[in-house]
């Protein structure tokens, strides 16, 4: 991965942090921000993140999956996260 998308993507993983996020705040933060890049959709495609209902909140919610989590890791080490 590299280019603008790719640097992105990390910075969608960073935002989102290694705690959960409603997925409505995700979808308004980064459909506003970059609507004409599929940032989003490459994060899903490489299975960076994830979508998971969860009821305590009553809502759906985003996470960093660990590959998501371990690609950061990698390309930027000082913005690492623990999931």
């Amino acid at each position: 991965m590299s280019g603008p998308v790719d640097a992105l993507v990390l910075d969608l993983l960073e935002w989102i942090g290694p705690q959960p996020r409603p997925y409505v705040e995700v979808m308004e933060a980064w459909r506003t921000s970059c609507p004409r890049l599929p940032v989003w959709e490459d994060a899903n495609q490489h299975r960076f993140v994830v979508r998971k209902y969860e009821a305590a909140q009553g809502e759906v919610m985003v996470s960093v999956t660990a590959a998501g989590a371990q690609h950061l890791q990698a390309h930027r080490p000082t913005h690492a996260l623990s999931v």
